[in-house]
């Protein structure tokens, strides 16, 4: 795959699209791929992250032309490869006009660690890569050209982010996600980030992105869910649904024949993209 060869490559690079497209001759095209490293300030260490710019970026005529992002984040036990690995970025980039960040979430599910001052990627997220990104691309450096999404672990850190700062992300996502993680203790490293359960269920309970609900107002962002019928995180993404009902938040919700495996992500990344791309249109009005 494109991307995936791309990744290799562009870890020898140290320049970004930026400065590349300045060095290509007519006849050329520039690598949509980079892999940068980003330094996290609360965590005093760079993270891998690989950034997919479309194939607009480099157009002559479109020098000043800015473009929404979608953060796509990866799953447990997984890395800012994966998705790039995986999907055709490249071409769902060029295809809805966006770019596309894929960070490195380590098994951090996506939230800063009350116990581990080495794991704060909610703050990361949220906010050193999203300066970081905006400051390094031409982006639309507001929240309504700013969405997030990813499967998995990656569905929890991203409506934790979303729904914990709806000023920086207008529109958010989960596929399959582990969205009510006080249902799993025990899993997927998550004691190491906020202690073991039976010690700390009222953090666990706290740091699950079910618990956000509340704080959500009608209205305030775009938001699509969705789930494999044969999923093990089937039922705690059906009371997130019916928790939102309750709230009256609006949202997409979609349960397809599935289990936990990239032939449903593949799948369902292209409904998140299209909603993402309509919201996009919405707010360009």
């Amino acid at each position: 795959m494109k991307t995936k060869l791309l990744i290799l490559a562009l870890a020898l690079m140290a320049s970004s699209p930026v400065a590349q497209a300045q060095t290509y001759v007519d006849n050329q095209v520039p690598p949509q791929g980079d892999t940068v490293k980003v330094h996290a300030d609360k965590m005093n260490r760079d993270i891998a992250t690989v950034v997919i710019v479309p194939e607009q970026y480099f157009d002559p005529d479109l020098q000043d032309e800015q473009f929404p992002v979608i953060y796509l984040l990866h799953g447990a036990y997984g890395n800012y490869s994966n998705w790039p690995e995986k999907a055709d970025l490249d071409d769902m980039a060029s295809d809805y006009g966006v770019i596309i960040v894929c960070p490195d979430g380590q098994d951090s599910w996506y939230f800063d660690s009350p116990i581990d001052p080495s794991f704060q990627f909610e703050t990361f997220i949220s906010k050193e890569l999203v300066d970081y990104v905006d400051h390094h691309y031409r982006t639309i450096a507001n929240r309504a050209m700013r969405a997030i999404t990813g499967l998995s672990m990656g569905g929890h850190g991203a409506l934790w982010c979303a729904w914990r700062h709806p000023d920086v992300f207008g529109s958010c996502g989960s596929m399959s996600g582990g969205v009510d993680i006080s249902k799993f203790p025990g899993k997927w490293s998550i004691g190491d980030r906020l202690g073991v359960f039976e010690e700390n269920e009222d953090v666990w309970v706290s740091h699950s992105v079910i618990s956000l609900v509340p704080t959500l107002k009608k209205g305030r962002q775009n938001i699509i869910i969705d789930d494999g019928a044969q999923d093990f995180f089937y039922q705690v993404n059906l009371e997130l649904h019916e928790a939102l009902l309750k709230q009256g938040i609006g949202h997409d919700f979609t349960i397809r024949p599935g289990s936990h495996t990239w032939d449903y992500w593949l799948n369902a990344i292209d409904y998140h993209f299209l909603f993402f791309s309509k919201a996009f249109a919405a707010a360009g009005e």
